[in-house]
């Protein structure tokens, strides 16, 4: 009870702090019409001729050619997009809402309360810079979800994870050495009571863990199959959980509808999950040939992060952590090299931990993987494709509609760019110059365009 007062708290300051500059403006009834504009729909390859696209409530109504007469209401918005690009908000397939602005050490030892703040002034800002979705990879955001659904705190569309679930000494086991062993029954450690991490060791452990989840809202179930680079404990080529464990999991998900997606890096750790029918692999910096061609067949997904240097250099030089960056970051060429060699279904995301500085990055980060792909290709990544991993979570997909499109009943979650984003994908790393106008569910958050009638 006074842990929910102490969240209810900290929401409540967090709204006061970081309203002011995400100003909303709600056509719930009305309209907003976008004139003259050139359309990227998340999918193609081209901008659209001329158009006029007319929203109305939280939907795209109509797009046509021809020019479009503004309904006659007193609250209807006319803006006038001068020839600019109108493309669909952005999406994020992996992203931490709550781990990103603290430190690591903070994580273990800040009152709670606090986090909670943080993350909902990182929401907002993330909004800001056009992102109006994200995939929430591990955190407890459930509550900020609530209250970003509300229209309490501003932010995107969260799909959240809620905890990722680790195993003993595996990535997202945060406890010191003193805290081990763990009995039975005991009291949750720190990284379990902020919802980071939860540990379950056996199919049975994992089976309440994943419910648990469930229980909260979790639009899909994360796990830590493999070693990571941010975690104390587990070196990157352990394989985690058991084949047993992972079935168990992807059952007791499969049950409410949803799937499994794990941390994995390695070949065995993959392939394992793969078996055990987990439907995406996060990461996949290692994977070999063979691996790569079985993610293929199995029609599996691959949500990767073109991780940026920066992230590896906030680990102390010589320690572990930086050694195991060092390794992971160098095989982001040769994955995505197979990922178009074999056609897998990849999914762009970001995977910002503890790393607040780096958050500005985020939209560079999608800029960054037009090094492997064309720029139309990028953004649909970042677009239409990660729409399409957002609806794998069927019924328990909160938002019944259409996503990281620009077309006729799709949500009105859009971007006005001022430039080509196809011919320059640099745009998209300036969020606050080049982004004019910023809408999600039909609500302008940003516009910078004069309005007219």
């Amino acid at each position: 009870m006074i842990r929910g007062f102490i969240k209810s708290v900290a929401l409540a300051a967090a709204v006061c702090s970081i309203a002011g500059p995400a100003v909303a403006q709600s056509n719930a009834t009305g309209t907003t019409l976008f004139r003259n504009v050139r359309i990227f729909d998340g999918t193609g390859t081209a901008l659209s001729a001329p158009s006029d696209v007319l929203v109305r409530g939280n939907r795209i109504e109509r797009i046509s050619s021809a020019t479009t007469a503004p309904d006659a209401n007193p609250g209807d918005v006319v803006i006038d997009g001068g020839g600019r690009t109108l493309m669909p908000g952005m999406i994020d397939a992996h992203w931490h809402t709550l781990l990103l602005r603290p430190r690591f050490t903070e994580l273990l030892t800040v009152d709670e309360s606090y986090l909670n703040v943080l993350g909902a002034a990182e929401a907002t800002a993330t909004l800001m810079r056009g992102f109006t979705s994200v995939r929430d990879m591990g955190g407890g955001s459930f509550g900020l979800k609530r209250a970003i659904d509300e229209g309490v705190v501003p932010g995107p569309r969260i799909y959240p994870s809620g905890a990722m679930i680790s195993v003993t000494s595996g990535h997202g086991d945060f406890r010191q050495a003193w805290e081990v062993p763990r009995a039975i029954g005991a009291p949750d450690s720190r990284g379990e009571m902020v919802g980071a991490a939860m540990i379950a060791d056996g199919p049975d452990e994992v089976t309440v863990r994943v419910r648990e989840q469930l229980m909260q809202g979790a639009t899909q179930i994360k796990l830590t199959a493999g070693g990571g680079v941010s975690s104390p404990h587990s070196p990157i080529d352990a394989s985690t959980f058991t084949e047993a464990e992972l079935r168990a999991a992807v059952e007791a998900a499969g049950n409410w509808g949803t799937y499994v997606a794990v941390h994995a890096y390695t070949p065995t750790s993959i392939q394992r999950a793969i078996a055990a029918g987990v439907k995406c692999i996060e990461h996949g910096h290692l994977m070999d040939d063979a691996t790569a061609r079985m993610i293929a067949e199995k029609g599996v997904w691959l949500s990767m992060q073109p991780l940026p240097d920066e992230l590896a250099e906030g680990f102390p030089p010589g320690s572990e952590q930086r050694a195991k960056a060092v390794e992971v970051f160098a095989g982001t060429a040769k994955t995505y090299a197979f990922a178009k060699k074999y056609g897998i279904k990849t999914a762009w995301g970001t995977d910002l931990l503890f790393a607040a500085p780096l958050a500005k990055m985020q939209g560079a980060l999608l800029a960054k993987i037009a090094t492997w792909f064309t720029p139309a290709e990028a953004l649909a990544q970042a677009t239409g494709t990660n729409a399409r991993l957002l609806a794998l979570s069927g019924e328990r997909n909160p938002y019944k509609g259409k996503l990281g499109v620009v077309e006729e009943g799709a949500f009105a979650d859009l971007l006005l760019v001022d430039g080509n984003p196809i011919e320059d994908i640099a745009l998209v790393a300036d969020p606050d110059r080049n982004f004019l106008v910023i809408m999600k569910d039909g609500t302008i958050y940003k516009n910078t365009m004069a309005a007219t009638r």
